[in-house]
């Protein structure tokens, strides 16, 4: 049995285009013409559900009537070697005299033979001067590389061997200055203990050299014992006497 002729005139007629860079929504406009004298019902399908959202996704056209349809794609992390095999399809067929009540009770008791569909592939175009979204695996390398900034890294061996030289040296400078702090403190020592040792030796000479008893100051010369100034006094007073006595 031969396939009804699509009524509807669309606009584009054969593909979908998308362009990039797809970290947002990204919308291609469908437009639908009847140019008949009966009233057309349609639907839009696509065999990705999930990836895009489709504003009107049915109605009815009046003769002569146009209908623009939004398809909006979803973001997505975008891949160029993966081949896109997206499609969609319009489906349209003569509506019935009369009210409607039920799109879709119309929909699933139409015969096959009173369908026309028309077949539409999508394309998603990335401008060259817009950079690409990163990959999957992209992702994951930055977030590797950053995860390795913010963690603390080991300094290199030359900077850990320079710190040991440092550290050495400063260990031997000590140990030097210990050294001759305890030489000083030796040396300050044996001073204290000679100092003590001449104060002894002197307070032993002048024990020596002091009388010990009454009889050895006894023995001092008797001149030691009279000053010289009473033997003056006595001559004078000699002479005196003798002077009175020859007179």
């Amino acid at each position: 049995m031969a396939k009804t002729e699509q009524a509807l005139l669309l606009e584009p007629t054969t593909e979908l285009r998308f362009k990039g860079p797809f970290t947002d929504v990204v919308t291609a406009d469908l437009k639908l013409t009847n140019p008949t004298d009966k009233r057309i019902c349609f639907k839009v399908k696509t065999t990705a559900p999930k990836r895009y959202c489709v504003r009107p996704n049915s109605g009815i056209l009046e003769p002569k009537g146009t209908v623009s349809v939004s398809v909006m794609l979803q973001p997505f992390e975008y891949d160029p070697s993966e081949k896109n095999k997206h499609k969609f399809m319009v489906q349209s067929m003569y509506a019935p005299d009369g009210r409607i009540e039920s799109q879709d009770q119309l929909w699933k008791d139409a015969p096959p033979e009173s369908l026309m569909d028309t077949k539409l592939k999508c394309v998603f175009d990335m401008p060259e001067s817009a950079p690409q979204p990163p990959s999957y695996q992209d992702s994951i390398q930055d977030d590797k590389a950053k995860q390795l900034k913010s963690e603390p890294t080991t300094p290199p061996k030359s900077s850990i061997g320079s710190g040991s030289e440092d550290t050495k040296k400063l260990m031997e400078e000590v140990r030097r200055l210990t050294a001759e702090v305890n030489s000083l403190r030796a040396e300050n020592s044996q001073l204290k203990d000679d100092g003590a040792r001449l104060r002894r030796v002197a307070m032993s000479d002048t024990v020596h050299s002091t009388p010990s008893s009454p009889n050895q100051s006894m023995m001092a010369p008797p001149a030691s014992t009279f000053p010289p100034v009473i033997y003056m006094i006595a001559a004078i007073i000699i002479g005196l006497l003798i002077g009175k006595l020859i007179l």
